[in-house]
């Protein structure tokens, strides 16, 4: 609970500093082009005070402060050299988010020495090994737009109303195992982007969901060589793997642009090198040729549910989808999605964790055929597990997580199914999944004994006997008896009802005729 108190707590404050902003900029643009700036400012923020607590400690044996290091032609090469090579980029004294502030405070700041700011930040990478992480990472602050003002002075006073009130937030960077970033887009989509047609839930998903899906993912690992979310929005669910194993490098597809943005710049918030990422925006499912030939470790992913794709007749030639003999249908990808992830699995024991709608356990027709080819033919599938409903962001329906592994570790005739619907936390706009519910699925899973009404242990002879239907009341019965009726209390009960009634009509009448009625 302490988790979850932790993220209600930072998204209250948020919420209340993002709608001050909000007001800031509203009649000014469209709701949804709030996060642009907003999120943005943000995150240079972050990189500014990356920067100072680096270059405090760096110098801390030295007696003299950042700004007067940088003075001393001795000391800036060097100081130069060593940022780009633990943080990427640099950033000058007088270009940190603190100086800034104080720039406002005397009325000194422009809208023309914050574009500086974004270029310099972004120049400071050309050349470097940092680079394609910082290509278009501002591209969304677009400072030059008359949306912010006609006038660079009308301009540069709203971006300092926007900036002081960043200021005043403790958005406690520092807490590895909060998605600032993530929260406050949520925030932003939640409450005030309802024009731009986008739930939070597209790119975030919740905190204690992630920590679920990213333990399924690494029990009994300690080293990833490589992790990859193929549809990974904000990039939260692959900094949770982070929190569970030793990551070696992070790899991400984002299909939104702005979104995609997000994701590099989370990585970098959460302090992982741009050297150690690679996120790239991409259609996954249509477009497969930059990662085509990497394999993965471990997978996770929370895909857009029941999304439209092409479906093209092309595709029966992808390796991705060439043996199934049948395609996902074209208005629900879910599918799609999961034989891009199945066939992305590295040698050996790589694994995939991956929520999806229920629809996948069940549904007929290509989806059928897709379905007993994973279990009957690549037996990758380990455990389905069923979660409560309205934990996600954007949907109240429930979700299922599936595990699969390509090393079953003597599993390979059964599957685990679990029935976590019951267990959850119930808030005001939505539920949460609590580190005692996260343990109990967890442990159930591994160690796979029946559970009455929440675990079963499935042959694949009795999945056979099902048709391969998965659908999870099928293995796990939640059927709760109901106490027996005691018929002649209820008919006793029913024919005093009745006298009763008859008596109170015969009241009412008399009411009536006194009244002349």
């Amino acid at each position: 609970m302490a988790n979850i108190k932790k993220q209600q707590e930072l998204a209250n404050e948020l919420a209340s500093k993002l709608w001050e902003m909000a007001n800031v900029l509203r009649g000014n643009m469209e709701a949804y082009e709030f996060k642009n700036y907003i999120l943005g400012f943000i995150f240079y923020r972050f990189l500014s005070e990356k920067t100072e607590d680096y270059m405090n400690e760096q110098l801390q044996n030295d007696g003299m402060t950042y700004a007067e290091a940088w003075k001393d032609s001795a000391y800036r090469n060097d100081i130069e050299e060593d940022l780009i090579e633990y943080l990427g980029y640099v950033i000058e004294p007088k270009y940190l988010f603190s100086y800034v502030i104080k720039m406002i405070e005397t009325g000194d700041f422009t809208i023309e020495y914050m574009e500086k700011i974004i270029n310099e930040i972004q120049e400071s990478t050309f050349g470097q090994e940092s680079q394609e992480g910082f290509i278009g990472l501002f591209e969304d602050l677009d400072l030059k737009s008359s949306k912010l003002g006609r006038e660079p002075k009308q301009r540069g006073q709203l971006v300092s109303k926007i900036l002081k009130t960043i200021d005043s937030i403790d958005f406690k960077l520092h807490e590895t195992d909060v998605d600032v970033l993530g929260t406050a887009y949520t925030i932003l989509i939640g409450n005030f982007a309802s024009t731009a047609g986008k739930k939070g839930g597209e790119f975030y998903t919740e905190t204690n969901i992630s920590k679920l899906v990213a333990r399924l993912a690494t029990i009994g690992l300690t080293d990833v060589k490589r992790v990859c979310d193929p549809t990974c929005g904000s990039g939260g669910l692959l900094l949770q793997v982070g929190q569970y194993a030793n990551v070696r490098k992070y790899y991400g597809q984002e299909l939104t642009s702005s979104t995609y943005n997000l994701a590099r710049m989370n990585m970098m918030l959460h302090g992982i090198r741009v050297q150690n990422f690679e996120i790239i925006n991409v259609d996954t499912l249509e477009d497969d040729s930059r990662f085509g030939d990497l394999k993965f470790d471990v997978q996770v992913a929370n895909p857009p549910y029941s999304a439209k794709w092409s479906a093209d007749l092309r595709f029966y030639n992808d390796e991705r989808y060439s043996d199934y003999g049948k395609l996902a249908p074209k208005s629900k990808a879910d599918f799609a999605f999961l034989q891009h992830m199945i066939y992305h699995m590295e040698k050996g024991d790589s694994r995939i964790a991956v929520l999806l709608p229920h629809g996948v356990l069940f549904r007929g027709n290509a989806e059928a055929i897709i379905r007993r080819y994973i279990v009957d033919k690549l037996n990758y599938l380990d455990a389905v597990i069923g979660l409560p409903a309205n934990c996600f962001h954007g949907t109240p329906i429930p979700v299922c997580c599936l595990v699969l592994k390509k090393e079953r570790n003597g599993n390979n005739d059964n599957i685990c199914f679990i029935d976590a619907s019951r267990y959850y936390t119930a808030g005001t706009n939505m539920n949460y999944i609590s580190e005692e519910d996260i343990d109990r699925i967890v442990n159930a899973y591994v160690e796979r004994n029946p559970i009455d009404k929440f675990c079963y242990i499935a042959k694949l002879e009795e999945i056979k006997e099902n048709d391969y239907n998965l659908n999870i009341p099928r293995y796990v019965d939640t059927f709760e008896e109901e106490e027996p009726i005691d018929i002649s209390a209820v008919r006793e009960q029913l024919v005093k009802h009745m006298e009763d009634s008859r008596a109170l009509d015969v009241e009412l009448i008399d009411y009536f005729n006194q009244l002349g009625l």
